[in-house]
């Protein structure tokens, strides 16, 4: 889409009165600063809002437990023994998948561990994993752990491809030749569907082929992704892929995650994985001491561990609720546009104060815009506070901003350059 941006607050009213998303922003908890107002929440890349309808739908649990107690398993208005099946199409159509490859467990770590007992297997010729730099640190932390569990050198079996000198995004052409070089070693190609760090959303399809051309398996940790891009996972053929829902999902802080298992893992019950009884065919899964063989049931649900957080998988329902109402593709077309118009705004500041490190072509970003702030972004980063901003500031200089179709408006991206650009006195009371 695309549009000729003005500068002035007249034109982003004017988006905002046209954007056929806006009532959704009512449908969300905005935080509020000393004055009372609104803040100019930019922070969903981190923690997203609250739902008002999160609330209802986690007392309706307690009343259930309240009420019902361990009748509730069955007989609560949402079965507890069922509950994580309510996310068969919602989780698979919010991440390109077949019903059945999705399931909401655990926590993303957790998740990624599970998933590297199955699909790190490695042997003495090919045993490397091939990860992005600036990957997310929990990421790396279970990857180095992996590797070291199965007796290997991290230091020597992870392979970090990096960006050109001077720039910040990684080509996708040079992943190909790194692969192309190193491929007969990689059991693994583990990487971010949107960094974290730079906002850059990778060409997980071209990137997947190349990987399958040369044997290696194929894991995404799309927490920056889920939610924010268009994903395809199925049809990309990758092997797993793993996410939290508290980002652009917006199912609170430390909310239960979500795994994708590719159908073609999910039919072969003989795939070595670590074992619980919610993992079980459910059919036999209460006969307990009588059934001591552990026989997993076909699909991503192979691989759940322990019985579903009812209280956590609640607000992630009443999230899951606006995504199929809104749709992803419309999201994501207010996304291109809300971060093109930020874009916009940030390059009218005088040179040299700021840099965009995140990709400009729509397609290579989700909602983040990452800005190199210099010597003075963690100053800068406090000034924004005070003045009712939430973003993220990660070390060195990086501002992350992440305006989300789902709850921001474009008045609201307006302000935040102009307050960016010490154009805005948040002191005066006369703001708007």
């Amino acid at each position: 889409m695309s549009i000729a941006f003005q500068h002035d607050a007249s034109f982003a009213r004017k988006l905002d009165a046209e954007d056929p998303l806006a009532e959704f922003r009512e449908r969300f908890l905005v935080p509020k600063g000393p004055d009372g107002k609104e803040v100019i929440y930019l922070c969903g890349n981190s923690l997203g809002l609250q739902p008002r309808s999160a609330r209802p739908l986690v007392e309706q649990e307690l009343k259930d437990w309240e009420s019902l107690a361990v009748g509730g398993h069955f007989q609560a208005k949402t079965p507890w023994y069922s509950y994580h099946e309510i996310f068969r199409e919602s989780g698979a159509s919010l991440v390109g998948a077949h019903p059945g490859e999705v399931v909401m467990m655990n926590s993303l770590t957790i998740n990624l561990h599970l998933m590297l007992v199955t699909f790190y297997r490695p042997t003495r010729d090919r045993h490397k994993i091939l990860m992005e730099d600036c990957a997310f640190p929990s990421d790396t932390y279970a990857v180095k752990s992996q590797i070291g569990h199965h007796g290997f050198d991290p230091k020597k079996a992870l392979l970090i491809a990096k960006p050109r000198a001077g720039e910040s995004i990684l080509r996708t052409k040079d992943l190909e030749a790194l692969l192309e070089e190193k491929g007969k070693e990689i059991a693994l190609v583990m990487l971010g569907g949107v960094n974290y760090f730079t906002g850059q959303a990778f060409e997980i399809a071209r990137i997947a082929a190349a990987a399958k051309r040369h044997g290696c398996a194929v894991g995404l940790d799309v927490a920056h992704a889920a939610g924010n891009v268009l994903l395809d996972l199925h049809r990309w053929d990758v092997d797993f892929a793993v996410w939290c829902s508290y980002k652009y999902l917006n199912a609170g802080p430390g909310a239960v995650a979500g795994c994708f298992v590719h159908e073609t893992h999910g039919a072969n019950l003989d795939l070595p994985r670590f074992a619980g009884w919610w993992g079980n065919d459910p059919e036999t899964r209460f006969r307990m001491h009588l059934q001591p063989e552990f026989i997993p049931r076909k699909g991503a649900e192979g691989w759940q561990v322990s019985n579903p957080p009812i209280l956590s998988l609640a607000p992630l329902k009443a999230s899951l609720d606006l995504f199929e109402e809104a749709g992803m593709e419309s999201l994501r077309q207010k996304s291109e546009v809300l971060t093109g118009y930020l874009i916009y705004l940030i390059d009218r500041i005088p040179r040299g104060r700021f840099q965009i490190i995140t990709p400009r072509e729509p397609a290579q970003r989700g909602c983040q815009v990452s800005i190199r702030a210099g010597e003075r972004a963690q100053e800068l980063s406090r000034t924004l506070e005070k003045a009712g901003v939430m973003a993220d500031f990660r070390e060195p200089d990086v501002l992350r901003v992440a305006p989300v179709p789902l709850y921001n408006r474009f008045h609201e991206v307006w302000r935040f350059a102009r307050i960016l650009a010490g154009e805005e006195d948040p002191s005066r009371p006369d703001r708007k």
